[in-house]
Formats: C-alpha cells, sequence, structure tokens
C-alpha cells in the first residue's frame, strides 16, 4: 500500500517539470542559439614604421690618455678636474730651462758654423782670383772648396738638430689633440712627470660631440639595414636608461665581420650630442627605424591568436564570427601589422576570444549588436 506522502511528492515534482518546460523557448533546428558578448574594431590602413628595438652603449669617437713624452718637473695644471676643453687648449705646463739652453747651445752653433762658411767662401774666392791671374795654387782651391762643402754640410746638421730642440721643447706643453672632456688629473704641480709604460697619465680626454652608439643587430637584419642606409631612410633614437628624452642620429658603422657566436653584428650610431644627453659608457635604449610602410594593414594585438596552424582572428560578418588565418608581419605599440589575409574595414575579435568557436553569434559588449562587415564598431578600439 502506497502512502499519501509519497504520492503527493511525486505529483509536485511532476508539475514542476511541466511548467519549465512551457516556459522555455523553442530552439530553432533543435539547438539553443547562444550570443557571445565580445569586443570588435576594425582593421585600418595606415603607415606604419619598420623598426626594432635594442640595448646599445654609449661609446665616445676618441679617447685621449695623455701622458708626458719627456721626464720633467710638472710647473702648471691650468686645466680643472671634469673641464671640457678645445682642440690645441694648454692642459699642462712642465719645466722647460733645460731643453731652453740646450736651444740657446745649438743657435750659438749653427752661428758658428755659418760664420765659418763664410770665411771658406771668401777663401774660395780669393784663390780663384790668384789661378786666374797665374799667381796661386791649384791645391790651396781645392782645400778651400772642401772646406766650404764640409761647413755647408755642419751647417744642416746643425740646423736639424736645433729643430729637433725646438720640437722636443714642444713636448714640454700638454695641450688637448682633440675636444671633448677631461677626467680627472691625476698629476698635479710639483709632480715629476714620467715616460715609462707604466707611469700614471695625467688624464683621458675622452671626445663628446660627436658620439657613437654601439648595439648588435641579428645578421638577418643587413640586407635592410644596409638597404635603408643607401636609400637614407634609416634612423636611431637613443635614449639613455633613466631618461625620459631620446637624442637622434644616423647609422654611421657596419661591423665588417658577423659574430658566428652570436649570429649578430655590431653597429654605430652617431649623435651629435651638443646638449651631451649621451654620456660615455652609459646603457641606451636604441629604436631603429628603418623606413615606413605606408598601406599597413594594422588590427590591435589582442586580435591576433596563435593557433596549431599558426596565427589566426575572429572576423565578425553579419554578427557571426568566422576563424580567418592571417600572417602577422610585426607587432609595435599594441599594434599588430597584418601581412596577409586580412583586408582594411573588416571588423575583428578583440576581447572574449575564449569563448568563441567558428561560426558563433556575436555582439558588442555592452548590448550593442555586432557591425556588419566593412562598417567600424562602436566602441571599438
Amino acid at each position: 500500500m502506497v502512502r499519501l506522502p509519497v504520492l503527493l511528492a511525486a505529483s509536485i515534482s511532476l508539475a514542476a517539470v511541466t511548467l519549465a518546460h512551457a516556459q522555455t523557448p523553442p530552439r530553432q533546428g533543435g539547438q539553443q542559439a547562444r550570443t557571445v558578448p565580445v569586443l570588435i574594431a576594425s582593421a585600418v590602413q595606415k603607415a606604419m614604421p619598420v623598426r626594432f628595438d635594442t640595448i646599445g652603449v654609449v661609446q665616445p669617437l676618441a679617447s685621449v690618455v695623455l701622458r708626458s713624452r719627456v721626464e720633467s718637473q710638472v710647473t702648471d695644471v691650468l686645466v680643472a678636474d671634469g673641464a671640457t676643453v678645445k682642440e690645441g687648449d694648454v692642459l699642462v705646463k712642465l719645466d722647460q730651462r733645460t731643453v731652453e739652453a740646450q736651444i740657446k747651445q745649438a743657435e750659438a752653433q749653427l752661428a758658428r758654423s755659418q760664420a765659418q762658411l763664410e770665411q771658406a767662401q771668401r777663401d774660395v774666392r780669393r784663390f780663384e782670383q790668384l789661378i786666374a791671374n797665374d799667381a796661386g795654387s791649384r791645391v790651396n782651391l781645392d782645400n778651400s772648396r772642401t772646406q766650404m762643402a764640409t761647413l755647408q754640410a755642419q751647417i744642416q746638421s746643425d740646423q736639424a738638430a736645433l729643430e729637433n730642440l725646438k720640437v722636443q721643447l714642444g713636448f714640454y706643453t700638454i695641450r688637448a689633440p682633440i675636444s671633448g672632456r677631461i677626467g680627472v688629473v691625476a698629476v698635479k704641480p710639483g709632480n715629476i712627470a714620467k715616460v715609462a709604460e707604466n707611469s700614471t697619465p695625467f688624464a683621458t680626454l675622452i671626445q663628446i660631440s660627436p658620439i657613437y652608439v654601439a648595439f648588435a643587430v641579428p645578421q638577418k637584419l643587413l640586407v635592410d639595414l644596409r638597404g635603408a642606409m643607401t636609400d637614407g631612410t634609416a634612423s636611431v633614437a637613443a635614449t639613455p636608461q633613466g631618461a625620459t628624452k631620446a637624442a637622434i642620429g644616423k647609422i654611421a658603422v657596419i661591423d665588417n665581420s658577423v659574430d658566428n657566436a652570436s649570429g649578430t653584428i655590431t653597429l654605430r650610431a652617431m649623435f651629435e650630442n651638443d646638449n651631451e644627453l649621451l654620456w660615455p659608457g652609459a646603457l641606451c635604449n636604441v629604436r631603429v627605424t628603418l623606413r615606413t610602410e605606408q598601406n599597413a594593414i594594422v588590427v590591435p594585438r589582442e586580435a591576433v591568436q596563435t593557433g596549431q596552424n599558426g596565427n589566426f582572428v575572429f572576423v565578425v560578418q553579419d554578427g557571426v564570427a568566422k576563424v580567418r588565418p592571417v600572417t602577422l608581419d610585426r607587432a609595435i605599440d599594441g599594434e599588430a601589422i597584418i601581412a596577409s589575409g586580412l583586408k582594411a574595414g573588416e571588423n575583428v575579435v578583440t576581447d572574449g576570444q575564449l569563448l568563441l568557436t567558428d561560426g558563433a553569434r556575436v555582439e558588442q559588449k555592452g548590448g550593442a549588436p555586432a557591425p556588419a562587415a566593412g562598417q567600424p564598431a562602436k566602441g571599438a578600439s
């Protein structure tokens, strides 16, 4: 015998199922249509740069270690530590009294040789006159001419010795061989300047303007780099780490060989650096722009997905998302440049792809309908 409470519970359950079935809308084709909310953006055609980013190191075009070429006492240091100097500026003076005395001695020797030459020339002229009058000896004339030639050679030797001493006199005044910024001057007045290789240098002078930034790029970019340099379209922006302002320059040197170990080649870009933004030895964020592509197809980077068969996007047409394989050229500043597979004006999904399948119906998030093909979506980014 069935109990009354059990029969009552069964009746309630059957009524609930019947009510729920009545409230469920009929499915089309036996399937419940599901609409996925997504964000949509349009592919656009615009100019986009062809560029790459890397890290570089600032290097001076010239760096000179200032050393003495003679051994003498330092008398004057005419430059401050860290000062900017121009080519030819006097930096350090050494005690030059010894070489000045040697120059005076050489000048006196030259004057004596010149006086002796004048005497020999007079003797030659006198003996020539005597021979002409048949009153002199041929031997005396020949000896006089030999003496004159000897003194002429002696004068040349004295002049060379004097010029050598004057050159050495210049070694006692240290001048800036290039324009640039000097480091700490290590030798002060009163010290003895040494000429040994392990001696303490006066300072190091580094050229600041213009200046190099050296960086390495993959070998595969070499052809594009050389082409851009030939066409004059390449430019380089270097931003020192920690700075917000960039210096603009151009590629000046491509190294003559590729590093086999890393597969890269070293380049040097030159910058005028009049404001001294770039400092020798500093690390920089380097951006090399090779050229500008005028008619690139561009979509937001989020629109491009990666699957087993490569890159693809969801293209929205008449409220339906279709899978479209694409070829990605490059990505710049959050935008993807599409090499093939997409046309300007087509709408792509930028958010919500995880819930999509090929052929799924979509609508713009917020309740706006999905745009038709070739029309920009409302609120598209």
